[in-house]
């Protein structure tokens, strides 16, 4: 195979893109207009082998610096067959807002502007596929074996089955998806359509990321009442309990180089919140954070739950740039007593005031 990219030189929606390709099997993965969009299959290959496969297509890159990919599905379950899609088409965007077009094998790109389906008043039944007493009985055993200590957080998921009266047109579910989820991680791939704020794991050159959420509620869109809701996430018992199993997972499978092996706290820039969740010294940042103002404490409390700080400006009901200003001002607070904290520490080892 014979892969060409060049520059995106059209504007157009990836969701657009991979929606309306073959009847919606395209691929997509975006957040926040960022991310990828494919048509057709140039190839499709075993999980096992993709690495081989990608690394024999001849690339003309066009001084993109990308590479060819493979999408798909992978399945929990160890040792189950799998495999992934090289797309015959493929639109990257960037954040800078730089776009690619990559083809494989001299495949049509059709880049032209594509009318987007009629709204439908459509009819649905739910039912479950997992019996219910089945369900119940994974739940009371996860409840019990929580208690007992065996396990320390489970979630427990269930099928159902939708049933439309009409087709369900995937073009229209990603531009619901867009509309309702524009800042989550949005997805379509071999009919496995979805949206999550989360982010199990993603590698870029030699940075590894993670975007785990711990105990959320629905926005209403009314700033009040989110604020209301942001306040009853960070007082409940509960939530707090599900977010400290995430930063509990985060410290037992940090790096295990020495600190100085990466240099200081603020010669490495990382933030409050990045020296919180990478479990370095986090209980002195919950001591400290006492000691910021109500919004400043607010604000850092929803940056470590993920939140950006548009969607910060909208829980608590104020302007961003007023956000912005909070989360400066408290990291710099943060960072000049975590600093004196340090020595403090050094000279009596014992704790500090």
């Amino acid at each position: 195979m014979r892969a060409v990219t060049r520059p995106l030189t059209v504007e157009i929606d990836l969701n657009d893109f991979a929606g309306s390709g073959d009847a919606g099997a395209g691929c997509l993965f975006v957040r926040d207009g960022v991310g990828l969009a494919t048509r057709g299959v140039a190839a499709r290959v075993a999980v096992d082998d993709v690495p081989a496969a990608l690394a024999a297509i001849e690339h003309d890159d066009g001084g993109s610096g990308l590479h060819p990919l493979a999408l798909g599905v992978v399945p929990f379950e160890p040792f189950t067959p799998a495999s992934l899609i090289i797309p015959s088409v493929t639109i990257r965007k960037g954040a800078d807002g730089h776009g690619w077009v990559t083809v494989i094998d001299g495949a049509a790109a059709d880049l032209r502007p594509v009318q987007r389906p009629p709204a439908r008043a459509q009819s649905f039944t739910v039912a479950p596929l997992t019996p219910i007493d089945r369900y119940l009985a994974a739940v009371e055993t996860a409840r019990d074996a929580v208690r007992s200590g065996t396990l320390t957080k489970a979630v427990i998921a269930r099928e159902v089955l939708v049933t439309s009266d009409q087709p369900i047109d995937v073009h229209a579910v990603l531009l619901r998806l867009k509309a309702a989820f524009g800042s989550s991680h949005r997805y379509s791939i071999d009919g496995f359509i979805g949206a999550s704020p989360e982010l199990l794991v993603a590698v870029d050159g030699a940075t590894v990321r993670s975007h785990p959420l711990a105990g959320t509620t629905p926005r209403t869109g009314d700033p009040a009442t989110d604020q209301r809701a942001a306040a009853e996430l960070l007082a409940s018992e509960k939530n707090q309990i599900e977010h400290r199993v995430v930063i509990d997972m985060a410290r037992t499978h940090k790096p295990t180089a020495p600190l100085d092996a990466v240099g200081e706290m603020r010669d490495r820039g990382v933030t409050p919140e990045e020296h919180y969740l990478t479990g370095e010294s986090d209980d002195r940042v919950v001591h400290l954070l006492d000691r910021l103002s109500p919004l400043q404490r607010d604000v850092i409390h929803l940056r470590i739950a993920g939140l950006t700080s548009r969607e910060i400006a909208t829980v608590l009901g104020r302007r961003h740039g007023a956000i912005r200003m909070a989360q400066y001002r408290g990291h710099e607070r943060l960072r000049q007593l975590l600093s004196e904290s340090t020595t403090a520490t050094k000279e009596a080892p014992s704790g500090y005031a």
